[in-house]
């Protein structure tokens, strides 16, 4: 039997739930309102919080110094592309590992896993060299070849863990019916899966857009995504945190409104459920 719940403990539980979720959104609330001050306003000490000039000069000048519209398109691009390749290799590999195991598949998820602990910048002088050999120095594509082998370990992983559950009878009925591997991953193993395979791309997605290592270190003007977009607001003079903050909220904006419609569809589907 469910235990029951005083009015009291829902209170104080409903208290720390909102405490919690107000400390995590601090950060963001803070750079929200650090966009709007002057640079003088930004660093004073002690720090001003709603009581100061509001300006939208810092938006202006991001604006007049960066192309937001280009660097947005390129994480785009970026994120989906990495992903969506990243997808197409890992679902096969994943359905290698799960229903047609070996002796040593267990040692290659270990060893898959083991290349996520090495440091990014021990392989930074080769891939540079390599890249300008080829002659893709600051494109999208490296980009979307190299964030997609940086997450392939974690797709892999997640995509394995997620067909182990699906009983390989299911499978086997398939080709019993005449299924053949290309069918049976596509019309059997991704619709059972596509939960899991939804979790994954979500996941990879967010890892893309916020890598900032590779995407600095390879681009310039080009390829450059919002990351990169952010750094540029950081100079040899110092940091210009208002000018900084304006520039991040720019970059997290397309995040927060797709969370907002990603959240009234929820709900949508949840009231049509409860309804129907």
């Amino acid at each position: 039997m469910a235990r029951a719940i005083t009015p009291q403990k829902k209170v104080m539980w409903t208290a720390l739930a909102w405490a919690f979720g107000l400390l995590m959104f601090f950060p963001i609330l803070w750079t929200f309102l650090t966009s709007f001050k002057t640079e003088a306003a930004a660093i004073s000490d002690p720090p001003v919080w709603l009581f100061f000039d509001w300006t939208l000069e810092n938006y202006a000048a991001v604006q007049e110094r960066s192309n937001y519209p280009k660097a947005l398109m390129n994480s785009i691009i970026i994120a989906v592309g990495s992903t969506l390749l990243g997808i197409l290799i890992a679902v096969p590999a994943a359905w290698a590992m799960a229903f047609v195991p070996g002796r040593k598949t267990k040692d290659i998820l270990l060893w898959m896993l083991s290349t996520k602990m090495l440091p990014a910048v021990g392989v930074l002088y080769p891939l540079v060299l390599l890249a300008k050999w080829l002659g893709v120095m600051d494109s999208r594509i490296l980009l979307i070849v190299v964030l997609m082998l940086i997450n392939l370990p974690i797709i892999v992983w997640m995509l394995y863990t997620y067909f182990r559950e699906i009983p390989g009878e299911i499978l086997e009925a398939a080709r019993m019916d005449g299924a053949g591997l290309r069918s049976e991953i596509i019309y059997v193993l991704t619709p059972m899966a596509l939960p899991g395979i939804a979790s994954t791309v979500l996941l990879n997605i967010i890892l893309a857009w916020n890598e900032a290592f590779w995407t600095i270190l390879l681009t310039t003007v080009n390829a450059a995504p919002l990351t990169a977009f952010i750094a540029s607001f950081s100079a040899p003079e110092g940091l210009f945190y208002a000018k900084l903050s304006a520039a991040s909220m720019m970059a997290i904006a397309p995040i927060l409104i797709m969370g907002w419609f990603s959240q009234k569809q929820l709900v949508r589907g949840l009231t049509f459920g409860a309804v129907k």
